[in-house]
């Protein structure tokens, strides 16, 4: 049966509760559902008892007409599974899925929809036909999450949700996420890729992120008519495996020196190692402690989480390009990026310049080796949808008509993201409606048979 949802927290018409609330509502094993109806423009809960939250997430300025949403409680960890699903004009939704900790139920429904609209955005202006998607995991109160027994367990659950939705959403590496989990995660479903190399996939993408990011920072430059990186100096928040792989292509660069500040005691011990005599400063610093963004750089780079450029931390900006490698980093894009742009800072929106973990590993169902001249050509100078070049077209674009380059970047991809798969169109929403046809909140308790939605993967679908 689907859960009644009845406790006065969650059923509350605020999603202003605690995301844990929310996941012991809705019980160990049982499901939730919310799926966009284009014609009464709203999201339709699978249970009239979530009726509340689904006028709450429609409400929300970060939903944006998304096809779906689903959860589900896992059986043996309790922990809160979800995937977003923004837009599948294109193909399937596909992103990665990320673990964290966060203190309300709004709070991790906006990173969701922020996250899969962002996907959306940057798989349409990379080129690639897949659609937006997001996969979030709470992280859960204590140190359960260090354990590999329990890593282990988590992420063969989410498996088994990605295999009960049948392909709608198809995920990779994100935050809180290792090559490891993937292993996990590709055990119990096929809708996975950033997998090992050992078992056929692409393996770890941060180093072709971090790569990308590289490109749209010369693209930058060469805007401003500043020249290459050679010399320059370089900030950056968050020093995480994208991060150590950027720090080591900017010494390729010849940069003049990097500064990064990094939370991870680890991570900061490894690097200073790692770099030792480099022109490189690994600071440790606390999760909340914005002191690098005040530091004088030619290029600021927000390698960390979102929403890190916002009316506290942009005034203290002294650089004159913020390109990095982490998602949704304006708190709210008009607002933010409206603010850079009045300072005489370029920014290259996220969705543009770190595309190359999905595009890396997307495709790996065609195969998977070296210099691969489908992989390489994101990188190169000439083709029209490289990364420089799309990040030169968008910033010209910007100056001409006096917008804000995330503006004129947001209104290309979304025209990009309405061009359907030329083979698929429209496929997730007919597994997604395929999916309510076969009431999928309520088999969670079931045992795989040959009619679960997902048993046949989209074999059986049209």
């Amino acid at each position: 049966m689907s859960p009644r949802v009845s406790d006065p927290a969650p059923s509350s018409r605020s999603l202003d509760v605690e995301v844990e609330s929310f996941a012991h509502a809705l019980g160990s094993g049982r499901r939730a559902s919310f799926v966009y109806s284009p014609e009464e423009r709203r999201l339709i809960s699978s249970d009239p008892s979530l009726s509340p939250i689904a006028r709450a997430m429609t409400e929300l300025s970060d939903f944006d007409a998304h096809e779906a949403i689903f959860f589900e409680v896992g059986r043996e960890t309790g922990a809160l599974l979800s995937a977003f699903v923004h837009k599948t004009v294109r193909g399937q939704a596909a992103g990665g899925v990320r673990q964290w900790a966060y203190g309300s139920f709004s709070d991790f429904v906006r990173d969701g929809l922020r996250l899969s609209r962002g996907m959306g955005r940057k798989n349409a202006l990379a080129g690639l036909f897949w659609g937006g998607g997001k996969g979030v995991i709470l992280r859960q109160a204590g140190e359960r999450y260090r354990d590999p027994e329990y890593r282990a367990t988590l992420y063969r659950e989410y498996g088994r949700f990605l295999t009960s939705l049948a392909g709608v959403y198809v995920t990779a590496e994100d935050v809180g996420t290792t090559p490891a989990d993937m292993a996990e995660v590709f055990r119990t479903t096929r809708f996975s890729t950033c997998i090992p190399r050992d078992v056929g996939g692409s393996g770890n993408p941060s180093p072709a992120t971090a790569k990308g990011v590289l490109c749209a920072m010369r693209a930058a430059l060469d805007h401003l008519g500043m020249g290459s990186l050679e010399g320059k100096t370089v900030a950056m928040q968050g020093a995480g495996n994208v991060g150590a792989s950027m720090i080591a292509d900017l010494l390729g660069e010849k940069v003049r020196r990097i500064v990064a500040a990094e939370a991870n005691p680890e991570i900061v011990a490894a690097l200073s190692e790692r770099f030792r005599g480099a022109p490189v400063a690994i600071r440790r610093v606390s999760p909340d402690d914005r002191s690098i963004f005040a530091e004088a750089a030619d290029v600021f780079a927000p390698n960390a989480l979102g929403g890190v450029l916002n009316p506290e931390t942009i005034p203290k900006l002294r650089c004159r390009v913020v390109c990095g490698a982490a998602n949704n980093q304006l708190l709210d894009e008009g607002r933010d990026d409206e603010l850079l742009l009045r300072r005489g800072i370029v920014y290259v929106p996220d969705f543009v310049a770190n595309r190359m973990g999905i595009v890396s590993c997307a495709n790996e169902q065609y195969g998977s080796f070296p210099d691969d001249p489908a992989i390489l050509r994101h990188f190169s100078n000439d083709w029209d949808r490289s990364i420089y070049s799309v990040t030169r077209a968008i910033l010209s674009e910007a100056d001409a008509r006096a917008i804000t380059p995330a503006s004129a970047a947001s209104a290309l991809a979304d025209r990009l993201a309405e061009e359907p798969h030329p083979i698929f169109p429209h496929r997730g929403r007919h597994i997604i409606d395929w999916l309510v046809r076969g009431r999928w909140h309520e088999r969670a308790n079931d045992a795989m048979t040959a009619d679960e939605p997902g048993a046949h993967a989209a074999l059986s679908h049209p």
